[in-house]
């Protein structure tokens, strides 16, 4: 037995051959346990996608449990104010766009001081969350750190105005007194440029409106230490193609030193249905700017994109413009900027542009009709609105009944011929831009909408009084635009230079696209 135990009791190397597998073994072991808990953890980040949250979302905190439900995409949606910000946001807290799944962006500091160049839009608005909302964080995705927002209407209302001074980089400017008496004592008033709208109602006196509050935006742009300054409305959205990444910092970042202005020519939304309700995440279709066209596409289909309507776009077509900050800058109406001590270096963009919602939704006739008193008359449309299509819909609006309005809708906005449409995506004219669309799966339009409704639903419990801006000012709730009272009475980037010959540079007005007038049709190529 002895010798048996002898002969199955190990031999020192065979001991230590088994002790060293036993130790790869658990080597192996602790290393696939290390992999799986990684895997783990990993997938767990992806799927929270932590972070920063968005500061749009500051003001949640602020309010009651209250709960909506909207759709969202295919789902159901529970929108919840309880403070939650992944309940208000959709699926994520993440200041990322979940449409380009590759974007990083940073909101930085309070200042934006992080950003380099420092980009501000300033804006005349009497719009409602759901609207200004989206503009807001689209603009921000894409690189502007300051906005002057300067309010009227719904928009000085407490229960949205207060949503709009929690957000970082938003200043708000409310139409009082006090502001229309600092107005009254700019410059402009003595001088000649802008004197062709004075003292005329509806558009023309929102076109001085809109460029006195362009003054005053130039002098907080100046303080808060932006380096460029934009004028838009809240239906219109920046397009930066052409840079070397969807940001529009880095396409005006990309410009010569010398470069004062920028021009983005406008593409105008061509809506395919007449039951919008969002604009920036239903509208993908765009018909594009004479400036980015051939001159014998843009004539050989003129015609056919006119489609009977006055002119090729229903509204202006001589896009937006962006100001390098610098000293003697002023406003040369809502569509540009100049300087008074120099002719100022412009250039021309040929791919960024901006992408104008024109008329996207059929309520759009009514509340245009709504904001103006004047009679529903050829001639005395002329004294209030400067553009064709505009005069149109107002005597439209003004004199048909709601299903007449429909079809009228019908016939000269919505584009329900799908082969005229092909044919005009295969020729240029038309152009898919999906890029705003991608807000609506980041979950911001639910935001939107939600934030809206709880705001209507707690409107009774805030008040008015006290509720002020940085300036001190007090809400106004007036229906915008209403009357001025004391102010009326007294390949990255390729580019284009623009040539300057007038002297007085008067303000520029919107203005249509170039038509057919002194064109010779025989002499331009029609394209089937």
């Amino acid at each position: 037995m002895a010798g048996l135990f002898a002969k199955l009791r190990p031999t020192n190397s065979s001991s230590s051959s088994l002790q060293s597998s036993s130790s790869m073994t658990s080597r192996l072991l602790y290393l696939l346990t290390i992999l799986s808990v990684s895997l783990a953890v990993f997938a767990f980040v992806l799927q929270w996608r932590g972070g920063l949250p968005d500061p749009t979302t500051k003001w949640v905190n602020e309010y009651e449990p209250t709960e909506f439900r909207v759709v969202h995409g295919s789902k159901s949606v529970r929108l919840s104010s309880s403070g939650c910000v992944d309940d208000v946001l959709g699926q994520s807290r993440t200041s990322s766009f979940p449409y380009f799944r590759d974007w990083k962006f940073k909101f930085g500091s309070s200042s934006g001081s992080d950003l380099k160049p420092k980009i501000s839009i300033t804006t005349s608005t009497s719009a409602g969350l759901e609207q200004i909302l989206p503009w807001l964080f689209y603009h921000k995705v894409i690189g502007v750190s300051n906005f002057f927002l300067f309010v009227e209407g719904k928009a000085a209302s407490p229960n949205v105005s207060k949503v709009l001074e929690s957000i970082q980089g938003v200043r708000v400017i409310y139409r009082t007194k006090e502001l229309e008496d600092a107005q009254a004592k700019s410059r402009i008033w003595n001088e000649t440029w802008l004197a062709g709208f004075f003292y005329q109602p509806c558009n023309y006196e929102l076109f001085v409106k809109q460029t006195l509050n362009m003054e005053m935006a130039i002098v907080m742009a100046r303080k808060a230490g932006v380096d460029w300054i934009i004028h838009l409305d809240t239906d219109e959205l920046l397009h930066p193609a052409g840079a070397s990444e969807y940001s529009l910092q880095r396409l005006l970042a990309d410009l010569p030193e010398d470069v004062d202005m920028v021009i983005f020519p406008n593409y105008e939304s061509s809506v395919e249905r007449d039951d919008v309700k969002e604009p920036f995440s239903e509208v993908s279709m765009f018909k594009k700017n004479f400036d980015h066209l051939p001159k014998d596409t843009y004539f050989g289909n003129y015609k056919a994109a006119t489609r009977g309507n006055p002119n090729y776009f229903l509204t202006y077509g001589n896009g937006k413009s962006a100001a390098r900050i610098q000293d003697h800058l002023r406003p040369n109406g809502a569509h540009r900027w100049h300087n008074y001590m120099k002719s100022p270096k412009e250039i021309k963009l040929e791919e960024a542009a901006v992408l104008h919602y024109t008329y996207p939704k059929f309520s759009d006739l009514t509340s245009r009709r709504d904001r103006c008193g004047c009679k529903p008359t050829k001639e005395d449309v002329k004294k209030c609105f400067m553009l064709e299509f505009d005069r149109a819909a107002f005597i439209i609006a003004s004199t048909l009944t709601e299903e007449e309005m429909l079809r009228w809708y019908r016939e000269h906005v919505v584009w329900t011929d799908k082969a005229l449409t092909r044919k005009l995506i295969k020729k240029g004219v038309l152009t898919r831009i999906y890029t705003p669309m991608g807000l609506k799966e980041s979950g911001v339009f639910a935001s939107a909408i939600a934030s809206s409704n709880r705001d209507i639903i707690k409107e009774e419990s805030l008040s008015s009084t006290g509720n002020r801006n940085a300036s001190g000012y007090p809400h106004t709730t007036d229906t915008f635009p209403r009357k001025m009272g004391r102010i009326l009475e007294p390949h990255a980037t390729r580019k284009k230079l623009l040539e300057f010959n007038e002297t007085d540079h008067p303000a520029i007005p919107p203005e249509s696209p170039p038509g057919m007038d002194g064109i010779h049709l025989d002499k331009i190529p029609s394209e089937h």
